[in-house]
């Protein structure tokens, strides 16, 4: 299934959000063009033949959105300038998100236009497609700030990185934070398990699998299940446990531009699917239970994670022998200590009776959980108790 971003709410939402492009060119076929890629990312643009405000008209022919009253150059969320227009345009007020956009920009003297009229980046029309429609979407969309995405893996076997992950994400919801659970391990059991939503409606990754290009972050969000709060992606209990690199890298993308707090449970094996998803995380928590043997796996695991991923650093769950502090076990691996979870007594047997970890605010997990947040989110974003 293909989520698309005009599934939810399209040139509507758009127009609420004061989001709609505007498109200054007299190209007829790059006009086409235009308004073509601006559909497939849910946008209604304004059309004009010159730079609003300075005595242009408004484009004929039921393609022209709006007067010149309603939009301008200045006011205009993105400003898309056929090279035929560039010069036209010159003597406009500097800002920000204006590209240069044609189909034959091997001219030297495009990049000469193009700083004349202050455009961010040159786009040659087909090939830079699938980056203009990005950049229309986000546009659509109302993309702010990017949410912090924090991936969690176990150094080990049964470190319990899942049990951190689901606690760390009920956590942020409950500070209200947007949070999104992304369960990125097929072979983990089900992060809707571990929160008691097996049942519960919504998509899970197989329904993914064949996404292409830009998946709608506001469509991806109202897709998934709901779970305590938060937005819950998981896998069904079916036979499928692959999903493409592609799909896995647009699917994190728009769980992040939809801002707030994005959570992954990553598996201990970094292939191309994973590390698609790495390279996305802000930061990743490798959980290292308190044993020696464990740490030596986790030696393994840190160098494969490290390979893509920006920053690692070390939570050590329980106490580990033979002298050693939390402190040291991050030295050893090599990685900045993000924290201690001691071992708690009873969780498990919460878990089982249908409580999720951190659901209620007790014990040294949530405590953990807690912390992290107002560190990394600030102090004026504490999570409630």
């Amino acid at each position: 299934m293909v989520v698309s971003g005009s599934a939810s709410g399209g040139a509507a939402g758009a127009e609420a959000a004061g989001g709609r492009p505007l498109i200054i060119t007299e190209d007829p076929l790059l006009l086409d063009d235009l308004l073509r890629l601006c559909a497939a990312a849910g946008a209604e643009p304004h059309v004009y033949h010159a730079v609003p405000g300075q005595g242009a008209g408004s484009g004929g022919s039921g393609r022209s959105n709006g007067s010149a009253a309603g939009v301008g150059w200045e006011s205009a969320p993105l400003v898309l300038v056929g090279d035929d227009a560039a010069r036209r345009v010159r003597g406009a007020p500097r800002r920000g998100g204006v590209f240069l956009v044609g189909r034959e920009l091997d001219d030297p003297l495009v990049w000469q236009r193009a700083v004349e009229i202050g455009a961010e980046e040159v786009l040659r029309l087909p090939d830079a497609e699938s980056r203009l429609v990005d950049r229309i979407a986000d546009v659509v969309e109302g993309a702010g700030r990017p949410a912090l995405a924090v991936g969690v893996i176990g150094g080990s076997g049964g470190a319990g990185a899942s049990t951190l992950a689901c606690a760390l994400a009920l956590r942020a919801a409950r500070g209200g934070e947007r949070t999104i659970l992304i369960d990125g391990d097929p072979l983990g059991g089900g992060m809707d398990v571990l929160l008691g939503g097996e049942t519960a409606e919504g998509l899970r990754w197989p329904d993914f699998a064949g996404s292409r290009g830009r998946v709608g972050a506001g469509a991806l969000e109202e897709s998934l299940p709901e779970l305590h709060a938060l937005r819950v992606l998981s896998w069904d209990r079916g036979d499928r446990v692959v999903v493409p690199p592609a799909a896995m890298r647009s699917v994190v993308a728009a769980a992040r531009r939809r801002g707030g707090v994005v959570v992954v449970d990553l598996p201990r094996r970094v292939d191309e699917a994973v590390a698609e998803v790495l390279a996305q995380l802000d930061l990743v928590l490798m959980v290292v239970p308190g044993e020696l043997r464990a740490v030596a796996a986790a030696g393994r695991v840190a160098a494969g994670v490290r390979m893509v991923a920006r920053d690692v650093r070390v939570v050590v769950r329980g106490r580990c022998p033979g002298g050693l502090d939390a402190e040291a076990v991050a030295g050893l691996l090599g990685a900045p200590l993000a924290g201690e979870v001691p071992v708690e007594v009873g969780l498990p047997g919460r878990v089982a009776e249908g409580e999720p970890p951190g659901g209620q605010g007790r014990g040294a997990l949530a405590r953990f959980c807690d912390g992290f947040w107002q560190r990394v989110l600030g102090p004026a974003r504490g999570v409630a108790a």
